[in-house]
């Protein structure tokens, strides 16, 4: 990690609502069943290994929600696999995910607590050995074998609450919690 130390008093605008997430919890202690959300993705193929996923509505808060906007995230595989590179590989965008899950968490917990932010940059790298995917050998896993996370952080604090900072996001994070603890995946066929 690296860190740039500057330490001033001015008041923090992160641009992260914490007070709004603050009351979120105070809500959710009150009513535990609110906080119970299905995020969704329908990914659609496209083309040899390109797909399409569109996000858009997820339950939350006792109902079903649309978003302002519909999202797209396309996949695709590199040349290297005899395609045509049209887009991130889906282990990249885990990676990208993991990464948009700490750098946010970062700069939430940041506002949180009256630390101004400069710059944020996280850098995930993912080592994957393809023979696994291609089953050549039954005893390599398909996915990752090791994630590293490096941040370069520029912010109005000391290495120790930077360091601090990144702690608390990924004891938050989401996302590090899917890739790091079991998660049950059921897999159906509709006809």
């Amino acid at each position: 990690m690296t860190y740039e130390t500057k330490i001033t008093a001015a008041p923090v605008d992160n641009g992260v609502n914490t007070e709004a997430l603050i009351g979120a919890r105070s809500a959710f202690e009150q009513m535990p069943e609110a906080a119970q959300f299905t995020f969704r993705s329908a990914c659609d193929w496209m083309t040899g290994t390109q797909n399409r996923n569109t996000l858009n509505g997820y339950f939350g808060l006792g109902q079903e929600h649309a978003r302002k906007k519909t999202f797209t995230i396309e996949s695709d595989h590199p040349e290297v696999f005899a395609a045509a590179d049209s887009a991130p590989t889906p282990p990249e965008i885990v990676l990208a995910a993991l990464a948009s899950c700490l750098t946010g968490g970062v700069a939430a917990v940041a506002q949180h607590r009256g630390i101004k932010l400069h710059s944020v940059r996280a850098i995930v790298e993912g080592d994957i050995d393809v023979r696994g995917i291609l089953g050549m050998d039954p005893e390599i896993r398909n996915g990752f074998s090791q994630i590293r996370v490096s941040f370069e952080i520029s912010a109005d604090a000391s290495d120790d609450d930077i360091a601090a900072l990144v702690a608390q996001s990924q004891k938050r994070s989401a996302v590090f919690d899917m890739l790091t603890n079991p998660t049950n995946v059921s897999v159906s066929v509709a006809r």
